[in-house]
């Protein structure tokens, strides 16, 4: 089925009701400071807190001039918000409240591809797409299929073409609250094909849904997802804590692999997931684990996904989005990792002191 392009369809997308979703139990105050042989990483800086935006998630872009660009979802303002990302300062924002081009409704996912950036916004029910440095508006797709979008990942298949995919966590009841039941979760993940080549009007195609729907292994609370393609995994976070939150490994085509992180594994919920790549194959899983009064960055196998070490930062907390920049920076030399600290402000991690504090491969931290 092809999704028409035409932006006043739009409009009708922000007409439901907000859906929310269940909240979290607090987590235990010593379950961060109980761990003592948990390495501390000092953050290399944080930006000043922005505490009306809510932030969530952020993407990364390299400026044609040699900068690069921090860029974060502010979802209770309606904007993005872009920030430099070797020292936090705060570049501009992007946006108002709105169902027009270049106006969002609860930004939620976001990511960065060669210089386009698509943005998932939850109350508008659809993935805007944009070309950067200046953020015009090229396309928008999937108001007529997604209900409560939430994240997403992109993959470029072919010279220009990309599959997207989109973490759906519509919720019933009459507080959207409640978990669906499982027959339908088979559509909490939605791929779409989306096509821009120069000089042709951009174009997407659904290409269907996908989710278990058994009680051990459905996808009850999506948000995070991230694949890697060199080794045929795609990562999704389940953060229903009530039924042990975790992640799951489906492949890019949306078969579930039988494989997850096993119970216990997250002491809060699952939240942003980063591939750190190191070589072509090699590297890790970063997963922040959304904890008080500290987050824990959990660090897992490329391949495998065996634990390999976690830290917590000296400040940052309530972690939703992370990103992972591996390529160099003027301030960072091996790349950095950037986290929203408590919903306000971000932070940036040099990877090197990672891959020093937690003896990872030195080839992460050159």
């Amino acid at each position: 089925m092809r999704i028409a392009f035409l932006f006043a369809a739009a409009l009708l997308a922000g007409c439901t009701a907000a859906p929310t979703r269940p909240t979290a139990p607090a987590s235990p105050p010593s379950s961060v400071s109980a761990a003592v042989d948990r390495p501390v990483v000092g953050e290399a800086w944080r930006s000043s807190a922005h505490a009306d935006d809510e932030l969530d998630s952020l993407a990364t872009w390299p400026t044609p001039e040699g900068g690069t660009w921090l860029i974060a979802t502010a979802k209770r303002s309606h904007q993005l918000r872009v920030f430099d990302a070797d020292t936090g300062a705060m570049l501009r924002t992007v946006g108002a409240r709105g169902a027009m081009p270049g106006k969002f409704d609860r930004p939620n996912g976001i990511a960065v591809h060669g210089d386009l950036v698509f943005v998932v916004e939850r109350d508008n029910h659809r993935v805007q797409v944009f070309s950067l440095p200046d953020f015009t508006p090229l396309a928008a797709f999937g108001a007529d299929t997604l209900r409560s979008p939430y994240g997403l990942w992109v993959n470029e298949v072919a010279p220009d073409i990309f599959e997207v995919y989109v973490t759906d966590s519509f919720m019933d009841g009459a507080d959207h609250a409640q978990v669906p039941d499982l027959a339908s979760l088979d559509q909490r993940v939605r791929r779409f094909r989306f096509e821009a080549h120069d000089g042709a009007s951009p174009k997407a195609t659904a290409l269907g849904s996908f989710g278990a729907t058994d009680a051990q292994t459905a996808l009850r609370i999506v948000e995070s997802i991230a694949g890697d393609a060199a080794h045929d995994q795609l990562l999704i976070a389940d953060e229903d804590v009530r039924h042990n939150a975790t992640v799951h490994v489906y492949t890019l085509k949306g078969a579930y692999t039988g494989r997850r992180l096993p119970a216990g594994t997250f002491e809060a919920e699952p939240e942003g997931i980063a591939l750190w790549s190191c070589s072509v194959d090699g590297g890790y899983w970063v997963v922040a684990d959304q904890l008080r009064p500290r987050t824990v960055f959990r660090i897992f196998d490329r391949a495998q996904l065996t634990p390999a070490g976690s830290f917590v930062g000296a400040h940052v907390a309530g972690t939703d989005g992370i990103a992972l920049h591996p390529s160099p920076t003027a301030r960072f030399p091996s790349g950095a990792l950037f986290a929203v600290d408590n919903d306000a402000s971000v932070v940036a991690f040099d990877l090197r002191d990672v891959t020093t504090a937690l003896q990872l491969d030195p080839d992460c931290g050159r």
